[in-house]
């Protein structure tokens, strides 16, 4: 059977790789981690298509481990005790390096069965994922693993490799096409050169595959959305803006533009973000609701994820809106990135025992269940900090309430 030329041509090298440069330029953490020979557990996280699987096997190829490979949509649990087998065979000295893809298909009791020896070291795990890691895969396991995210790639990294393909089977191909093949990849190098292998045998030896050839092979002769770095953001900040704006029209038009570009889990991140910074208090029971439909939307998987997240950006467009918790949490943060705050007062300390040295005797915390409306005034902030203000109300119905109770409340402060 006549091998794919995406699996031909897979690069062997770091060197031979295109995208991932937050990854696997010189001078990162990455790189200078794979140029050790050190071999960590990691996860590796991303749509497809975009060199996960290649650089778990350069990684491998590099490390002196023996490798042994398993995909998720198939691997039993007899698959996994036959590679703990292996972690005693004499073949295995130097250790063993198990590449799991798609590991979000083994259940529970599977990845758990991988645990005692991941945490041990008999076996290195590189496991790889399309979906979210932190919603697919069991903590434990997960706390063992460094994840590193793989990017889409873009419209220039997928022309570059579909280059070198040509150049190594010898086809060409005009501008227009290449920038229609990129193009229509929405960031997966697979996808790319399939359709490319499709066209070389499909068109006459020697002839250049132009632009009629590649819009016969793909059925869409307009993308609707590229992903594309800097468009792939531009897209996620006018979504982001649109919820924020209270426009539901646009909200929707830039999350189909979104999905129709495969990136469900962009679109989920940012309606989860948006409703706590945006909404926030003005109307906080939102915020279980929209991890409701994120939570249904990446169980059902697109298409039917349209449904559920088209219902959390029309919520969040059509919501009051309140950056209250927003503004509170980022200027504490700066107070104590200035180094503000560090000692917590004494009523606060989780203080049991005064030794016989303890200039202050006792240590004096108003339980405030004790007073009246549950509520008793005393220092909470520390002592450099006892008279700022982070958290303002905003001008909607919660907090303008929440602040009258407070201000009932308080009154004899």
């Amino acid at each position: 059977m006549e091998k794919p030329l995406a699996d031909c041509i897979r690069p062997q090298k770091l060197e031979e790789m295109v995208g991932q440069h937050h990854l696997l330029d010189e001078g990162t953490i990455f790189r200078k981690n794979f140029e050790s020979k050190r071999v960590r557990n990691m996860v590796f996280y991303g749509p497809p298509g975009v060199g996960k699987t290649t650089v778990a096997n350069i990684i491998a190829e590099n490390s002196g481990l023996s490798l042994f490979k398993l995909n998720g949509t198939s691997a039993s649990i007899d698959d996994i005790k036959n590679v703990i087998k292996e972690t005693d065979s004499i073949f295995n000295t130097n250790g063993v390096l198990l590449y799991l893809d798609e590991i979000q298909y083994l259940n529970k009791k599977q990845q758990q069965s991988l645990l005692e020896f991941v945490e041990s070291g008999e076996i290195t795990l590189i496991a790889s994922t399309t979906e979210n890691p932190y919603f697919y895969i069991y903590p434990a396991l997960l706390s063992r693993c460094l994840v590193f995210e793989f990017k889409a790639l873009s419209i220039d990294d997928i022309k570059e490799g579909l280059l070198r393909a040509a150049n190594r089977i010898a086809v060409k191909l005009s501008d227009e096409a290449l920038h229609k093949l990129a193009l229509s990849s929405n960031g997966d190098m697979r996808k790319a050169l399939n359709n490319l292998d499709f066209l070389t045998v499909s068109v006459e030896k020697d002839k250049i595959i132009g632009i009629e050839e590649v819009n016969e092979l793909i059925d869409k002769a307009h993308i609707a959305y590229d992903r594309s770095e800097d468009k792939h953001f531009d897209h996620l900040s006018a979504f982001m803006k649109s919820l924020r704006g209270s426009d539901p029209d646009a909200a929707i038009f830039y999350l189909a533009k979104l999905l129709k570009g495969g990136d469900i889990i962009a679109a989920s991140r940012r309606l989860l973000c948006a409703v706590s910074e945006d909404v926030g208090l003005a109307y906080p029971q939102l915020i279980p609701l929209v991890k409701s439909c994120v939570d249904s939307a990446l169980q059902l998987g697109l298409p039917e994820a349209r449904l559920p997240l088209a219902n959390a950006a029309l919520l969040i467009a059509l919501a009051p809106k309140s950056n209250s918790a927003y503004l509170a949490i980022d200027e504490a943060m700066k107070d104590i990135d200035l180094g503000r705050g560090i000692n917590v007062p004494r009523s606060l300390q989780n203080t049991h025992f005064d030794g016989e040295d303890a200039t202050i005797k006792g240590q004096n915390y108003l339980y405030p269940h004790d007073y009246k409306n549950h509520y008793v005034k005393q220092q909470y902030l520390p002592d450099d900090l006892k008279n700022i203000k982070y958290y303002v109300p905003q001008d909607n119905k919660n907090e303008q309430a929440f602040k009258e109770y407070w201000k009932k409340i308080k009154k004899n402060d």
